[in-house]
């Protein structure tokens, strides 16, 4: 009698430890909360060390060495800079996780300690501040803690986990020239890709999902205006490129709010114009650098005509040569695709992560104009994706800001400053909830 009460006892404890193992889909709070020290300190190494696109050397070394330590196959100058690391964990689906390595060049003005000071070279020879003003920081400690919690835990999934550390997404240049290193040949092709990016429209730690269209397309446009230049003094004998500048800035605003369907996305934004040395001379030319944001190839082709139809407009009624319109695709001479979140993907995270995290945490959001060259695995790839967002503001400043409507800082502001423990602990237990899920 007393051996079959202990053999009813352990085939008792078998079932109930079988059953735990199947059940666990989300790290808990102790396991994320004893790893966060260790990730914190990289992030704030990784704050303080930022590097530019294609300059990503010690970021990379930093996270390739933490990789090789958990057991993956690390390869590096993927790209050139990039890093993949790849742990096969018997048979399965390939599942890519990615993110981003590179830093922006903006001086850091938030006021934290650990705040970059960093000033280097830019592609171009000239001297910049840099800092991780876009959360990659965020996203890349959050890769590491979740690389750790997979190793960890391998018993609870199978398949192959395929980690990618992604050089030049500022640049919208790093997908493309990973995919071109053999990305997707040189390594296992992934059935699912996926990446999370903090945000400044949720609190912290709250995820935010959009099916389909995501982010939009991007293209960068430069316009070089022509002018007369002469003497500050005897504006009669030129032709002035400034005034001409000034009024082509405020013109093509029309192409939004009169030539462009309001229901059809579209954003034309001046974000750099120079020209002239000094206040009593009228220079020759000035020049424009714009962001062009749309969503759909029609929208994006009209809208680009009509900037060189004003462009040309404007000089003809000011009696300027006519001026040059220079069309580079993307941020670095590479055309950025829409953002696509495959639907049925994003549907499965969506119910697997309310599961995991809960309802309230786990929302769906609206389609941002914003870009982002993830989409590239995708349109160029052709693998299932999903980006989702994840909540960087702190919980009571965010009720402010709703309180108030004065929006607080942003990614690309040299004042965005994530809540970092919140947002590192539910960007982990976020990405490993997906991963669990699509390698069970």
């Amino acid at each position: 009698m007393r051996s079959l009460t202990v053999l009813l006892f352990g085939l008792l404890a078998l079932a109930t430890g079988a059953e735990s193992q199947t059940a666990w889909t989300t790290p808990t709070a102790a396991e994320v909360d004893a790893i966060y020290p260790d990730v914190e300190a990289l992030y704030i190494d990784l704050h303080q060390n930022p590097e530019l696109a294609f300059q990503e050397v010690q970021t990379a070394s930093k996270l390739a060495a933490r990789a090789r330590a958990l057991g993956y196959e690390v390869t590096t100058g993927v790209g050139p800079t990039g890093i993949v690391a790849v742990m096969k964990n018997g048979p399965g689906p390939t599942v890519m996780l990615r993110t981003e390595l590179d830093a922006l060049p903006v001086q850091e003005k938030t006021g934290l300690p650990f705040a970059s000071k960093v000033v280097v070279k830019n592609a171009n020879g000239q001297s910049t501040p840099v800092m991780h003003a876009c959360g990659h920081d965020i996203h890349m400690s959050a890769w590491a803690g979740t690389a750790r919690l997979m190793a960890e835990h391998k018993n609870r999934w199978h398949g192959t986990l395929m980690l990618v550390g992604q050089p030049a997404e500022e640049t919208g240049a790093g997908a493309s020239a990973m995919l071109k290193d053999g990305l997707f040949t040189r390594f296992p092709r992934p059935d699912f890709a996926l990446s999370l990016h903090d945000d400044d429209s949720m609190p912290a730690g709250t995820i935010g999902y959009h099916a389909g269209p995501f982010r939009a397309m991007v293209d960068s446009v430069t316009i070089v205006v022509h002018g007369r230049g002469g003497h500050a003094a005897m504006p009669m004998n030129t032709v002035d490129p400034i005034v001409l500048a000034a009024r082509l800035v405020l013109a093509l605003q029309t192409i939004v709010s009169r030539e462009n369907n309001p229901t059809d996305p579209v954003v034309v934004t001046v974000g750099s114009l120079h020209g002239g040395t000094q206040g009593n001379i009228i220079p020759d030319e000035v020049r424009l650098q714009l962001s062009v944001r749309t969503y759909t190839p029609e929208v994006r082709q009209k809208t680009l005509a009509a900037i060189q139809r004003i462009a040309h407009g404007e000089a003809v009624s000011a009696g300027a040569p006519e001026p040059e319109v220079l069309v580079a695709r993307g941020e670095s001479s590479v055309r950025l695709g829409v953002v696509y979140n495959d639907p049925a993907l994003t549907a499965r995270l969506a119910v697997a992560l309310k599961a995991g995290l809960g309802d309230r945490s786990v929302i769906e959001m609206p389609a941002k104009m914003t870009s982002e060259d993830f989409g590239e695995y995708w349109n160029t790839g052709k693998v299932p994706s999903a980006l989702l967002h994840i909540g960087a503001v702190n919980a009571r400043k965010f009720e402010e800001i709703q309180k108030t409507g004065i929006p607080g800082p942003a990614p690309h502001s040299p004042e965005w400053a994530p809540d970092r423990e919140p947002t590192i602990k539910g960007a982990m237990r976020a990405e490993v909830t997906e991963l669990i899920e699509l390698l069970q």
